[in-house]
């Protein structure tokens, strides 16, 4: 079942929580959602909008369940979704699990362990070919793009990793055990 845009009207941690388990369609290629992290508009110093004024009218301008793309570092293209409740921000998904488009994820990446495809946010955004033209998609709207329910599971939470401000927030969640969850696969906490 496609998941709609009432599901990005809450706040972005429990969007986040959700997420996981959920499987994510990018055109041919797709993937279960197997990690993720909350960012939160008002309170969260790591948060886009916190220092970037283009974040903050990107929110104000699109709908939630937008596609929010982003260069990092001037390396790798992030995705996150918008969430536009009683909060407003962002969830980044950091890592997925390889469902379709095996080969087409194996040549964009030039690797062959399934386990490298899709395990951080930049991996799966060179597996799944995201890039900025992505960038404002209506991911409640494309039927080739958004996300779907696939699994119910129940989600770990730890810190963010790869940020530097507001770290200590319990923001990451993971499926535990999970082979394609990206770094820091120790830290755990049911949350």
């Amino acid at each position: 079942m496609r998941i709609g845009r009432r599901f990005f009207q809450r706040d972005p941690v429990v969007c986040a929580r959700e997420l996981a388990g959920c499987r994510l369609q990018w055109g041919k290629l797709s993937g279960v959602v197997v990690e993720t992290e909350a960012y939160d508009g008002a309170d969260d110093e790591a948060c886009h909008t916190w220092f970037r004024p283009s974040a903050r009218a990107f929110v104000a301008e699109h709908p939630p369940g937008a596609a929010y793309v982003y260069l990092n570092y001037g390396m790798h293209w992030m995705l996150n979704v918008l969430v536009k409740g009683k909060r407003q921000g962002f969830v980044l998904i950091r890592a997925l699990e390889p469902l379709q488009g095996l080969d087409a994820m194996r040549e964009a990446r030039g690797v062959q362990e399934i386990t490298q495809f899709c395990s951080g946010p930049g991996k799966l955004t060179r597996a799944l070919g995201v890039n900025g033209s992505h960038h404002g998609r209506d991911l409640c709207a494309d039927a080739a793009f958004g996300f779907h329910r696939h699994r119910n599971i129940e989600a770990s939470a730890s810190p963010r990793i790869g940020i530097s401000r507001a770290v200590d927030f319990p923001w990451r969640f993971f499926v535990p055990g999970n082979p394609h969850v990206s770094g820091k696969k120790q830290k755990t906490g049911q949350g």
